[in-house]
């Protein structure tokens, strides 16, 4: 009985780095979308959300259902609790990565990202991409270190995201407010995609040592 009990736990971890590979693509996809002005796959990505969606639904499901069934305690109880958190980021992750490809539908067959700015979105595609990949290993792996890691990894998004702005508040700026908008907007999802990432590794971190990372990372400091 508590063969398939842990059977269950493992099947919840499996689905979670599941999600990471899904938003990952989805990030990708939706990156690609925004820059290419490709309608086509601004739609993919939106429609494959639904896949994204329902793996969250059955992991809520799947962790009501063992707290019910099994009234887990201690180390159980932490890792059915953070791994409905790690859900929820990473499905909230997928809306981010559709909100990009909606914006990229509604300015189709023109590209909403300026051509100065192209560099710089790419890059916060590619940091958003690598970030939910090392946040699927962490999962996979119950690496504390590499979990503690994502923090830092989150710096380079920051400073994209400070860039953007810079360009945005330029005198030099050209391209009007309804662009000034969408690339506002695209940053801030691209910064709060990988905010999520960050949460879901430190979430890993909690569930396998029972501390916040910033309570361990204080104790090297």
């Amino acid at each position: 009985m508590r063969d398939a009990y842990h059977d269950e736990l493992d099947g919840i971890s499996y689905k979670l780095v599941e999600m990471t590979r899904l938003v990952r693509s989805a990030m990708d996809r939706a990156t690609t979308a925004l820059l290419d002005a490709d309608a086509r796959l601004a739609e993919e990505v939106i429609s494959g959300d639904k896949a994204i969606n329902k793996i969250d639904l059955e992991i809520e499901e799947t962790v009501f259902d063992l707290m019910a069934r099994q009234q887990p305690v201690a180390g159980d109880l932490r890792t059915l609790i953070t791994s409905l958190r790690m859900s929820a980021d990473l499905e909230r992750m997928g809306d981010l990565a559709a909100h990009l490809a909606k914006t990229a539908r509604r300015r189709h067959p023109e590209s909403c990202v300026p051509p100065e700015l192209q560099p710089t979105v790419l890059q916060m595609g590619q940091i958003a991409v690598r970030l939910v990949a090392k946040a699927g290993s962490v999962i996979a792996s119950q690496d504390v270190a590499m979990g503690l890691e994502l923090d830092s990894d989150d710096d380079a998004m920051d400073k994209l995201h400070r860039r953007l702005f810079d360009v945005l508040l330029s005198p030099k700026w050209k391209h009007g407010v309804e662009k000034a908008v969408d690339i506002t907007l695209a940053g801030r999802y691209y910064e709060r995609f990988a905010d999520h990432a960050v949460h879901v590794a430190g979430d890993v971190v909690y569930m396998v040592t029972g501390q916040r990372p910033e309570d361990i990372i204080d104790e090297f400091s």
